[in-house]
């Protein structure tokens, strides 16, 4: 009897964890949200099975309302906003070095375009982009094209 209730009490806990963890944590329906629903489930069975309807009303009642207790508890008093993300990045490309930088320039890449990265135009670092093509380190390049803090850049042949 005391083993019963260990597994309903383990089974209910654990799956209403997975369903706050789902909830909380991981965007959308996944494999965890459904299996804390599962594990509750089961342990809300086994509780009828073999522990009696009597008790098993109990067991259900109790495991709604903790539930609903804990999840109007997580979200109104904000407990789960310092997991969140806060930061923001509120700089812009390029904008570190204003360029000043012309058609038809040349420049070394000094990573992979793919098809963006970074480029050496007279000891600045920027970051460009191709029309598309991927590019190897340490390859000339020739700027086709300035749009604001966009930089447009083809290889030399």
């Amino acid at each position: 009897m005391l083993l019963d209730w260990v597994t309903v009490i383990l089974l209910i806990v654990i799956g209403l964890v997975l369903i706050i963890v789902e909830l909380v944590f991981i965007p959308g329906t996944t494999l965890i949200g459904i299996l804390g629903f599962v594990l509750a489930g089961i342990g809300i069975w086994i509780g009828y099975s073999a522990l009696g309807t009597t008790i098993g009303h109990i067991i259900l009642g109790s495991s709604v309302l903790i539930a609903g207790v804990a999840f109007f508890y997580s979200f109104r008093t904000d407990a789960w906003s310092r997991f969140a993300l806060n930061d923001q990045i509120k700089s812009r490309v390029n904008d570190e070095h204003p360029h000043t930088l012309q058609i038809g320039e040349t420049g070394l890449t000094v990573s992979a375009l793919r098809p963006q990265g970074t480029a050496l135009f007279n000891d600045h670092r920027h970051e460009v982009q191709t029309k598309g093509e991927f590019l190897a380190p340490n390859t000339q390049i020739r700027i086709i094209s300035l749009n604001h803090n966009k930089i447009t850049v083809e290889e030399v042949s």
